[in-house]
């Protein structure tokens, strides 16, 4: 039982005695720094059942607990609050608990645990990863992640936006431009080089519109008869209506992208275990919709297009198909939920994608349920800011947009220039170095942006998130790098538990926070937010600091601080490790 179990019986128990009160429930804080204590009983909330002076009841539930409680030594009450301070036995108990623990922390799905589904990355497919799908990779693969830990079953997936205009544009300018360029004869990756051609259409078309615009076209008609949109245009429909030759160009083409995303999401360690494609999903969701309009959740307008009603949830109206019969992405979003749903058997699908789409999402939820899926009621958008560097905004089409490739280098090289201005890495070889600087550099990348809520915009900077001291990745890395350094100049066995150690404020302090982790990890997983686990890490890494300082481990005046000290160093490292995995941050061994 853990212990705020106990006190709060036994404070129950008291009321009873003392004021023939039942006592509804018990309400704990943390105790603030300033005061002795471990665990904080707030009195005020009693007074509604207990007509007394909250001091005084303080003062006679802390006896009582003092009285009947081993694990409880002394008291002190600061107006309404019980401020109860645990024995150190206590303390040793529970970290011999802590340490003997395999994945502390985690929890193990078993086969009655929820099974969720997190979608991340989607991209198109007409042009390189960016900087804005760093952050949605990161968020996802962590949520993930954080949810496998706290004992959920859990499918990583992505939808890939393999159709439409938007590749087309990327065919016809490599039709036109290309003459035959391939990544093999290039040496460039396969979705570097489709999205240069993305760039050149976008190049072209404006050629095309100035030219017709000094023909005295308006803006919007130059627009719609630029030759080359039209030949775009004509491209889709031969590809829908599954033209040969276009069929095969797209297929050779998206390849060249895939094979590209693979690298960059290797370099960046994240993973999926499926892929949907949008080209196989397009048409899901038609019968859906036809079912819908049957039961009276959608309704027909006068052209033919099919609508939903929502303005008794305080929204409007929205289309979910048109008048010649074809999809929007609602339509699609609808069909593809509900066949994730029978493929995984899932009961809970997390979407992470940015917060420009709020009001879609919210629409999809409440759709699903007005189509009467249970299910629906566990559906989540993980909305987050977008990221912008201190030189502005991105734009994909004009080929300004930060290449998530790129990005991940010159981290690798900041981490390098940081590193060798401090001298830190003398006694390693080359290729030692070079591992440990990319380590460095996507440890510092990953979390700066994941040490933020989500919902907030970041502003990056390169720079500032390689440094060595501050809430930042290498600061970490290399509070665990020093830990590995202390374990390995160890001569003695310390593999043994302590059952009789006498433990200072410094190693309480430690234990204290160690013990937080498991409940941080639930409540990551609840809120969908990594930052959670990101500065719980960097205040255990704190707080092992400031053991470090002020207290010697291998030079300790007895054999038994020696070793309490080890194992305690030992289980931080651990726990260190475990919170940087939940982030997909690797730590070195040796920095």
């Amino acid at each position: 039982m853990n212990i705020q179990k106990l006190i709060q019986e036994q404070v129950q128990k008291a009321a009873q005695e003392l004021y023939q009160v039942n006592l509804e429930s018990v309400e704990f804080q943390a105790t603030r720094k300033e005061f002795e204590g471990d665990i904080t009983v707030v009195v005020f909330p009693m007074l509604r059942q207990i007509k007394t002076n909250p001091v005084q009841l303080g003062e006679q539930l802390g006896a009582f607990l003092v009285e009947n409680l081993a694990e409880v030594v002394s008291y002190n009450v600061v107006k309404g609050f019980l401020n109860v301070v645990l024995s150190g036995n206590f303390y040793l108990d529970k970290f011999n608990s802590i340490r003997n623990t395999t994945a502390y922390g985690c929890v193990q799905p078993t086969e009655n645990s929820p099974k969720i589904m997190v979608e991340y990355s989607s991209p198109n497919t007409n042009k390189p990863l960016h900087l804005g799908h760093i952050r949605n990779n990161l968020l996802g693969y962590s949520v993930a992640e954080i949810l496998k830990a706290a004992g959920n079953t859990v499918y990583k997936t992505q939808i890939i936006n393999d159709r439409g205009i938007h590749i087309c544009k990327s065919m016809l300018a490599w039709q036109k431009f290309g003459e035959g360029e391939t990544p093999e004869s290039t040496g460039l990756k396969g979705d570097k080089l489709v999205g240069n051609y993305y760039v050149k259409f976008d190049q072209a078309y404006k050629k095309e519109i100035q030219a017709l615009e000094n023909e005295g076209k308006t803006t919007d008609e130059a627009k719609a008869e630029a030759p080359l949109m039209l030949e775009a245009q004509e491209m889709l429909r031969k590809w829908e209506q599954g033209d040969e030759e276009i069929v095969k160009l797209w297929k050779k083409m998206n390849q060249w992208v895939y094979d590209g995303f693979e690298e960059t999401y290797r370099e960046l360690g994240v993973d999926f275990d499926k892929n949907y494609y949008e080209s196989n999903t397009y048409l899901l969701g038609k019968e859906v919709v036809q079912d819908g309009l049957e039961r009276g959740v959608f309704f027909k307008k006068e052209d033919g297009s099919v609508w939903i009603d929502l303005s008794d949830e305080g929204l409007d109206e929205k289309l979910v198909l048109r008048a010649d019969g074809t999809a929007v992405y609602m339509t699609q979003d609808i069909g593809t939920a509900i066949q994730r749903v029978k493929d995984f058997d899932i009961n809970g699908l997390v979407y992470t994608v940015g917060n420009e789409q709020d009001y879609h999402f919210k629409v999809l939820f409440l759709i699903l349920k007005k189509l009467g899926y249970d299910w629906a009621n566990y559906l989540y958008h993980l909305s987050y800011g977008m990221v912008d560097l201190p030189s502005g905004k991105m734009k994909s089409r004009e080929g300004t947009v930060v290449d998530a490739d790129d990005l991940m280098k010159e981290m690798t090289a900041t981490a390098k220039t940081i590193s060798e201005e401090l001298g830190k890495l003398d006694a390693y070889n080359e290729e030692e170095k070079n591992d440990l600087y990319k380590t460095i550099g996507l440890g510092a990348l990953k979390y700066y942006i994941l040490k933020v809520d989500p919902k907030k915009r970041i502003l990056f900077n390169p720079e500032e998130s390689v440094d060595f001291q501050g809430n930042t990745g290498p600061f970490i890395q290399y509070t665990y790098a020093r830990i590995q350094s202390i374990l390995r100049k160890v001569d003695f066995d310390y593999t043994n538990s302590l059952t009789n150690y006498q433990l200072n404020d410094k190693e309480r302090v430690l234990i204290k926070q160690l013990e937080l982790f498991p409940e941080t990890i639930q409540i990551a997983a609840k809120q969908h937010s990594p930052a959670l686990i990101a500065n719980y890490i960097y205040d255990l890494v704190k707080e092992f600091n400031s053991f470090y300082q002020n207290v010697s481990i291998l030079g300790a005046d007895t054999a038994n601080e020696k070793v309490f000290r080890t194992q305690l160093s030992q289980t931080v490292a651990s726990s260190i490790k475990t919170g940087f995995s939940l982030l997909g941050i690797a730590v070195p061994e040796r920095m």
